[in-house]
């Protein structure tokens, strides 16, 4: 389980995951992700993540920083 803020690939599916802050994780299958030398990841497209409830997440993750549009 990642904590708010990390990302990181699943061992089982080598797939990357990621948690944007106040959210639950979510899957970057339909992503590029981008690894840098210093192990932060930059992903596009935009990622939005929503719980089904009415609270989303919309934003970017570049170089690992988390920006909310």
């Amino acid at each position: 389980m990642l904590a708010e803020g990390d990302y990181g690939i699943h061992p089982r599916d080598g797939q990357w995951y990621a948690r944007p802050p106040g959210m639950h994780t979510g899957s970057l299958q339909n992503h590029a992700v981008e690894e840098h030398e210093d192990g932060t990841i930059t992903v596009s497209p935009s990622i939005r993540i929503a719980d089904g409830r009415g609270k989303s997440w919309y934003g970017y993750l570049r170089r690992g920083v988390w920006v909310a549009v």
